[in-house]
This record gives structure tokens, sequence and C-alpha cells, in this order.
């Protein structure tokens, strides 16, 4: 068991190299609120210690469960969300978290990821079925071989182990990231936003019902409900009993869970994603994916930030008009504005900001490029690595972009709102990956795995 001494002296060390402290003024408030932050986490360090404990004693068991009992509870919750006694709850819960939202002044943007209607759950209940039917990861078998000695080898998949998972504002997370880590044999842990305080309790309420008519550990997922950000950090510092952190969220979020975990995190991080509407892309196509990729639900990490528009394509008027007709609120550079008077012209500074923007609203920033080269140029400086998209007919041009950009997924001639665990298959996701390591894109339920080495021989000893 690590001390207190020990995490004190690791929290001060960090604490005097926090990078967002830059002036002289501002590290001097900004390193009096940090004292104050953990000075509260060392407080809630035993309950931290403790809660993460429960966490892992539930993953021994959990991870020995029958697939069934898996299975089980997955459906169990589903038919629970089928109920109108049950949906008529989680409305009425959900009611409250945006009440309260609406008068702590959260955003459009917000709200919508808060809120929850019958649509919703019942995406819910259908995404926990899609899980249930999927093939188990756990055990598989990735390679085997028989090694000169004799000695059979096999490499097989296994429970990753306690996930913590910190989230803000969308409360579908609590099912979809715990229907996720119950079906790939681990414990979850659970940190949504005071915000939706409300909505996840309730629905984390439903979920260790199911787990407990499985007959499976009430522990294997757990909801923080303490929402002082103290006891996150506190949690962030169980390294021994949790074994991965991913949090998905705003950037201040991303920024503070990776720059204080001592556990590896798996970043989730904003979505600036680009289309590029090529010289020859077809008008009708063109404009309709750019209406769904930005409008369809505007506050959600897949829709995109910034249109791109080819100086030679013939339509690029047209396409402007379309998107302001359904909704957008365009502003961009002079030359876009010169295509459209409904293009708000930005002077550079604005435009920067702009560019670099994730709205999570109807705001989409346009841009007249020369070239597919300059439009690659602007993605990789503006860009977050989320998702990135071309329209065109132009073959040489597609695969250039392919190979061009950096991102998680690209989009050829379809809607970036496509990435999506749910959409690309795979039932839900625990979010979409923005980093290199371990997983890019989608984080489904193979990626909550990882891998185990079987060597059975018959007596052989090393010489």
């Amino acid at each position: 068991m690590q001390n207190q001494t020990t995490h004190s002296q690791i929290i001060a060390d960090r604490m005097n190299s926090d990078a967002g402290l830059q002036s002289g003024a501002t590290r001097s408030s900004g390193t009096d609120s940090m004292r104050d932050l953990y000075d509260r986490a060392e407080q809630y360090m035993d309950q931290a210690r403790a809660l993460a404990g429960e966490g892992r004693r539930a993953f021994r068991q959990t991870r020995l469960a029958s697939l069934d009992k898996r299975n089980q509870a997955l459906l169990i919750l589903a038919d629970m969300f089928d109920r109108v006694d049950v949906r008529a709850e989680i409305i009425n819960e959900n009611s409250i978290d945006l009440k309260n939202g609406q008068e702590q002044g959260l955003t459009p943007a917000l709200l919508d990821r808060l809120k929850l209607n019958e649509v919703r759950i019942e995406s819910m209940s259908t995404a926990l079925r899609e899980i249930a039917a999927m093939n188990d990861p756990v055990g598989e078998v990735i390679s085997g071989s028989r090694l000169s000695n004799g000695v059979q080898m096999v490499k097989r998949r296994v429970p990753l182990g306690v996930v913590f998972t910190v989230y803000e504002s969308r409360p579908n997370v609590t099912i979809d990231v715990g229907a996720l880590c119950l079906k790939s044999g681990n414990a979850a842990i659970l940190r949504g936003g005071r915000e939706a305080l409300h909505s996840n309790r309730v629905l984390h309420r439903f979920f260790v019902s199911a787990l407990v008519q499985a007959g499976l550990p009430e522990h294997s997922i757990q909801l923080v409900q303490e929402t002082d950000r103290a006891y996150m950090l506190a949690l962030l510092q169980q390294d021994r009993t949790i074994d991965l952190v991913v949090p998905r969220g705003g950037e201040a979020l991303i920024q503070f869970v990776a720059g204080n975990s001592r556990i590896p995190v798996v970043k989730h991080d904003k979505g600036v994603c680009n289309l590029f509407i090529d010289a020859d892309a077809d008008p009708d196509m063109a404009a309709e994916i750019a209406i769904n990729a930005k409008l369809q639900r505007p506050s959600v990490c897949n829709a995109i930030e910034n249109i791109l528009i080819h100086a030679d394509f013939k339509s690029g008027s047209e396409l402007l008009r379309r998107l302001h007709a359904a909704g957008a609120v365009l502003s961009g550079c002079e030359r876009s504005h010169a295509l459209s008077s409904n293009v708000k012209k930005l002077v550079d500074t604005d435009l920067e900001a702009a560019y670099a923007a994730e709205f999570l609203d109807e705001r989409l920033a346009v841009r007249v490029v020369d070239s597919l080269e300059e439009a690659l140029d602007f993605i990789d400086r503006y860009g977050s690595g989320h998702s990135e998209a071309i329209v065109s007919r132009n073959i040489n041009s597609i695969h250039a972009f392919q190979a061009g950009v950096d991102c998680a997924a690209v989009f050829v001639n379809c809607s970036t709102r496509f990435h999506d665990g749910g959409q690309m298959g795979m039932g839900a996701e625990v979010g979409i990956s923005t980093g290199r390591l371990h997983v890019r894109g989608p984080m489904g339920i193979r990626d909550l795995t990882t891998t185990c080495y079987t060597m059975e021989g018959d007596g052989q000893i090393r010489s």
C-alpha cells in the first residue's frame, strides 16, 4: 500500500512543473488553486483506494464469469429499458439534470448531449442487445506455434482489467462503457460530470440490478457519485488496482487527466473534423454530405467544424447557399465570403481561432483552397486527428487524400457522422481514441482486451 508521503511528493512535483501556469500572476493564483485541489485529494485517498479495490476484487470474479452470465446481465438491462415505467423514471431523473443545466447556463450543445428521451433510451436498449449478440473476445486464440523444444505456445485474448472512464454530459456513456467492459470480462469505474448526476445514478441503479439478477458482482460496474474533482484526482493515483483511464470530454478534462494520472491513459480528444470538397466533386453529393456531417447532430465530436472548397469547384456558391439554408452559421476567409455573402468574413486572428475550434453547434468555418496539397496542409495544422473526409470523383485525389491525412478515420464520399462504434458494427464504444497507442478510432470490445501467452510442455526445462 502506498503511503500519503509518497503521494504528496508526487503531487508536489507535478504542481511545480504544471505547464498550464504561465505568467507570474497566473502561477500564484493557479498554484493556490491546485494546492487546494491536491490537499483535498489526499483526504479522499483512502476512499478512492477502497473503491478501486472493490473494482479489482469484482474483476477477479467477472473475468471468470461465463459468457452466458455476462450476456444475461446485458439482456436483462435491455428488457428493463423497454419497460414504460423504467423509461419514465429515467426521463424524469434526466429532466432534473436538464433543468439544473439550464439554470447553470450550460451551452445548447452540452444540453443536447445531456438529454435522454424515448429515442435515446431505445438506442441504449438496442446497443445492449447488439453487444450481447457479439462474439466473445475473451479466450480468442490470436496465434499459436510449437517451438523447437516441443513446447506449445498459444497467444490468447484476456480481459484488460479495471477501466476508469471519465466523461462529461452524455449519460448514455454509463451504459455503453459499462456494457462493453462487462462483455469483455472487465470491471468498470465510471465518473460522469455533476451535470448528469441524476441521470447517471438512475441508469447505474438499473445496471446493478441486472448484474445481481444475473449472478455477477455488483461492483463490476461502479459509479463515482462524489462530484469533487479532487476525488477523481485521488482515483488517478490508484495504479495498483486500476489498469486504464479513458477520459472523454472537453479539452480541459483531457489535459487534466493526462497530466495527473499515474495510470496509462487512452485519450478520446476533441474532434476538429474537416471536409474537403475536391474540384470535380458531385455537387449534390457534396451538399448532402456537408449538411449531414455538420447539422445532423452538431453537438457531437464527429460533426465537421471546417469545410474546405477547392477553388475550381464550380458549385461552391450553391453549396454554401444550401448549407446556410439548412441552418449552418458560416464564417471564413475573404475568398469564401466572395463565394457567398452568407459567409461572415473574419480577420486573420479570428480565422486562426475559428479554424482550430471545436464549435459543437451550427457554426461552420469555410476555407477556399487552390489544391489538395493546400487542403492537406490545412488539416495538418488545424485538425485534431479525429475524422477527415473528401468528396471527389478523382481516384488519384482520393488516394492522395487517404495517404496524406493522419487521423483515426478517413471518409470518402460519405459523412463523418459514421465515425461511431454503433454505426461501425461495434454496438457501442468506450469513445473514439485520437491517440496512436493501443487503439485508434472507436474503442470497442476487442480494444478492452490484452493478451496472454500460454506455454504448455511435457516436462521441458531450459538448459
